[in-house]
């Protein structure tokens, strides 16, 4: 009899290199960026972590990471105050705020340093593309990276063209070549729908930001491609992955995601390391049903004495501090 395939799997190509657990890892992009540093972080991995907020669209990306590599200030036409006497910068998510225009400014400055300070010995950078819609700034006549809920009438929402997008990006690969020649990119498309733009239209996105990883993953040696949105939309073609806003992907697929990006790009030689985590991860989330028992003060030990194992090759500084703390707490007769 013939086998049954339930679905189609996609094809990823495997790197002649590989991530270890040593590893220096930037993430940027849209906010499945961050869900992939997180889930890298998790592992212990050492992560920076989509440092200026979510970035949906890639002329936004080349610009942030241009100025990182620049030392170039953001653009002083793109501040703004709100109602509630907040700052906040086009150019750059939300989160990214302070009480003074000057604040906020050094802020930026300082992250951007952090950036470039990271790139310097970072070996792999991760690159999540949102979005190929972006908004002009009328006033300043730029592509931003984010509106900040100011009133439409002051942006022009544009479909970026597949030139308009290549153009920058080379440009940015050939100096990331420049500034760290071991480095090694990997782009992928977010498996996010943005259903607001017509499902239809969301596809023409998508389809622009996967021809531009197509073609620098083609002409640029330090690229690779991870399919992420073709795993999303293919392999797990099925609502019930999605969580319930039907757009964003469900914790299950996140974790199948990143199981086929572990299976491509992490060495088996860090998977011990990973399973001993998850294993030690799970005991530190364990909650004792009834309070300060001789089992649960043994379990604590445990934990203890396997982070102290670990602490020769990982920093598990936070942890071992966090279980010492557990362990003060317990009465002193056990």
């Amino acid at each position: 009899m013939k086998p049954i395939r339930l679905h189609t799997e996609v094809t990823v190509s495997t790197p002649d290199w590989k991530i270890d657990q040593h590893s220096k890892i930037l993430t940027i992009g849209s906010c499945f960026a961050e869900v992939m540093g997180s889930q890298l972080i998790g592992y212990k991995f050492p992560v920076l972590n989509n440092p200026l907020g979510t970035v949906f669209n890639p002329i936004s990306i080349c610009k942030i990471l241009d100025s990182a590599l620049e030392n170039r200030k953001p653009n002083p036409a793109l501040y703004f105050e709100d109602a509630d006497k907040i700052w906040f910068h086009h150019d750059f998510h939300s989160s990214q705020w302070a009480t003074s225009r000057e604040r906020l400014e050094n802020q930026l400055v300082e992250k951007l340093a952090k950036v470039k300070d990271f790139l310097n010995t970072a070996d792999v950078l991760v690159i999540t593309l949102g979005t190929a819609y972006a908004y002009r700034h009328r006033a300043a006549n730029t592509l931003i990276g984010n509106c900040h809920k100011v009133p439409a009438d002051r942006f022009v929402k544009e479909l970026l063209h597949s030139d308009q997008i290549s153009i920058p990006f080379e440009q940015l690969m050939h100096k990331l070549r420049s500034f760290r020649r071991d480095l090694r990119i990997i782009l992928t498309v977010s498996p996010v729908r943005h259903t607001r733009d017509t499902l239809p239209l969301n596809q023409v996105s998508k389809a622009t930001l996967r021809l531009l990883c197509h073609r620098l993953s083609e002409k640029f040696v330090q690229a690779e491609y991870f399919p992420s949105y073709e795993i999303m939309v293919d392999e797990l073609r099925d609502y019930r992955y999605y969580e319930e806003d039907l757009i964003h992907p469900n914790s299950v697929a996140e974790e199948y995601i990143f199981r086929t990006f572990a299976d491509s790009y992490i060495n088996p030689a860090t998977y011990p390391f990973m399973k001993e985590w998850e294993g030690i991860g799970q005991l530190m989330n364990h909650r004792p049903q009834h309070g300060y028992t001789a089992s649960q003060y043994k379990l604590l030990i445990n934990v203890r004495t396997r982070l102290k194992q670990l602490s020769a090759t990982t920093d598990v500084s936070d942890e071992l501090e966090e279980i010492e703390r557990r362990i003060r707490e317990f009465p002193a007769a056990l």
